[in-house]
């Protein structure tokens, strides 16, 4: 059966759906220029667990789990479930960390920068250049030989880790329901002012995280790889998904009242443009060589994909990290080591970049 998703009309139909759903997930309760953000949101999802004690930012949030258990959905009802792992799975948990804090210092992933932008942060636009000049790092790498090496065929139950693990969070978050006025409830922590206090209602949040992990998942939906395939091959299939969320998002804001342009006083956002761009630049170089965006790295995850599902316990880690020590940015600016841990992530990369080609120059 031939799958629409995958063609032009389908990428660009799933943009635009994220879009929408992404501004009326902002209108029904998420934070501002933030209806859906994967770097964030699993950054909520570490203070949740208590990974790190930043107050404002601590909940479990349903459309992560949705996007993931959505794609295992798609996998299997199309016959697309593969589980595989083995293809340098260290170097991708490091990747993960860096990605995330990279992603933090300009607060925000790759579909929250658009989102910001689609809102009328112009603190977005020096985030959306610093993504491309990573991926554009990368494809540098990619070019001459980078390579994390073969993935491996595994047991089924080694693909459903990261499903299984977002069904007990899934579980938990049933059994241990945030009660009003309460910063605690069982084993979960709950944010009582901040972005971790703004949040949709479950059903809502869980039902928007399904369907967009379900289509995502059938097309293929990237942000990096829009990039990445514009620089190398000059391909706009996916480019032209990413860029229908930024128009649907803009007109659904314009719509629901939600845009309001300008740098100073944007929500969740700092105007520190040099940072803006050099966090994303982290961010997408440490993306581009683990081979796709936050949000892909969930869709594959689903869809069994272990070395992905590495990749997002590294960017969960990550943001405990980036909170325990002063790596996060908030709305005053950049967090206090935030510029020395940019600089550490590059080398980081680079070091990965040029060691781990099949040729060396």
């Amino acid at each position: 059966m031939k799958n629409f998703f995958a063609g032009r009309w389908g990428i660009i139909g799933v943009g635009i759906l994220i879009g929408i759903l992404a501004a009326l997930l902002q209108k029904l309760g998420n934070p501002g220029n933030m209806g859906i953000c994967v770097a964030c949101f699993e950054r909520d999802i570490a203070g949740a667990l208590g990974l790190h004690r930043a107050a404002v930012v601590q909940f479990m949030r349903p459309e992560i789990i949705g996007f993931v258990l959505g794609a295992l959905a798609a996998a299997y009802l199309f016959k697309e479930f593969r589980p595989r792992l083995g293809s340098a799975p260290i170097v991708r948990f490091v990747l993960g960390a860096f990605a995330m804090i990279g992603a933090l210092v300009f607060l925000g992933c790759p579909w929250r920068a658009a989102l910001r932008l689609a809102g009328g942060d112009g603190n977005a636009i020096p985030g959306l250049l610093g993504l491309i000049f990573g991926i554009w790092i990368g494809t540098l790498f990619l070019k001459s030989g980078y390579n994390l090496g073969r993935t491996q065929k595994t047991h089924a139950s080694a693909g459903w880790m990261l499903p299984l693990i977002m069904l007990g969070f899934l579980a938990l978050m049933l059994i241990f329901p945030q009660v009003a006025g309460q910063d605690r409830n069982g084993v979960f922590f709950y944010s009582l002012k901040g972005p971790g206090a703004m949040h949709a209602a479950l059903p809502v949040s869980l039902g928007v995280g399904l369907l967009i992990g379900f289509l995502a998942q059938r097309s293929r939906f990237c942000t990096m790889g829009a990039i990445r395939d514009f620089i190398i091959f000059r391909q706009t299939h996916l480019l032209s998904g990413f860029l229908a969320l930024i128009v649907a998002a803009f007109v659904t804001n314009l719509i629901v009242g939600q845009f309001h342009p300008g740098f100073q006083g944007q929500p969740v956002a700092h105007t520190m443009g040099l940072w803006n761009f050099a966090g994303m630049a982290l961010a997408g170089l440490a993306f581009c060589l683990a081979g796709g965006c936050p949000g892909r790295q969930l869709f594959m995850a689903g869809e069994g994909d272990g070395d992905a599902a590495v990749f997002v316990l590294g960017m969960i880690v990550g943001a405990a990290f980036a909170h325990n020590f002063g790596l996060a940015s908030s709305p005053n600016g950049v967090g206090p080591y935030g510029i020395q841990a940019v600089i550490i992530g590059f080398a980081v990369c680079l070091f990965i970049g040029f060691t781990m080609r099949k040729r060396i120059a």
